[in-house]
């Protein structure tokens, strides 16, 4: 008789299990097409917006003057689906290491995307055009931008570090690898950014952006195949 509830038991389990992985298909999709979205249409701005400067301006500064709201618009619609994303592999991590914390602190980013995207930067290094070379002042809305947007940053890093524990547990060398090198070099762009904002550091910034991004579109993608366990 209790084997017989046991086995019942073990069958609902795994019928829900499946059924929770087929609703959270459609989420984890949000997470691949969440990067190119915000990439294609953050690089079309930057170059076709007048004055800005590639190797001077920061993506956020797109936020700023008549046509801010492009960017805002974009800010707002990539949180919302990686927030979307994040509750998706809530369900596709399944149990193990991080299963609880990579899918909050995948939202977490989510989500300062989206306050972010209601809190604009300020104008600065010549843009938008008409603003001041020096011009270094602060608003409130700009320290928001800068407060929401960076406790984002602060949980796709550690989601990155988690993961690679996750991975090298289950003898993903190249995933883990990959989840370190992502989560360290975002770290580095955002400390030279914040101390020197120099050419190079614009550069390597904007390309920790990439990374991540597509760091998390090919964790969708893995997630969602589910050819091998997490």
């Amino acid at each position: 008789m209790m084997s017989t509830i046991s086995g019942t038991t073990g069958t609902i389990r795994a019928v829900a299990g499946r059924d929770a992985a087929r609703r959270a298909r459609p989420l984890l999709l949000a997470g691949v097409v969440a990067g190119p979205i915000y990439v294609i249409t953050s690089l079309t701005q930057a170059l076709t917006r007048e004055g800005f400067d590639l190797s001077r301006h920061a993506w956020s500064l797109l936020a700023t003057g008549d046509l801010g709201w492009i960017q805002r618009a974009n800010l707002l619609v990539t949180g919302l689906l990686v927030a979307l994303f994040a509750v998706g592999l809530r369900h596709g991590l399944a149990g193990g290491t991080g299963a609880t914390w990579v899918p909050r602190l995948i939202g977490l980013f989510g989500v300062g995307m989206v306050l972010a995207s209601f809190f604009s930067a300020d104008p600065a290094l010549g843009f938008p055009p008409g603003t001041p070379e020096d011009y270094r002042q602060m608003s409130w809305h700009g320290a928001l931008h800068v407060v929401t947007a960076s406790t984002g940053f602060v949980g796709v890093i550690a989601a990155c570090l988690i993961m690679t524990r996750r991975f090298a547990e289950c003898a993903r060398r190249g995933w883990a690898v990959w989840s370190a090198a992502t989560g360290m070099l975002y770290v580095g762009a955002l400390v030279g950014l914040s101390s020197t904002g120099t050419p190079f550091w614009i550069f390597t910034f904007t390309g920790a952006v990439v990374l991540v991004f597509t760091w998390l579109a090919a964790l969708a993608m893995d997630t969602r195949g589910g050819q091998r366990p997490l």
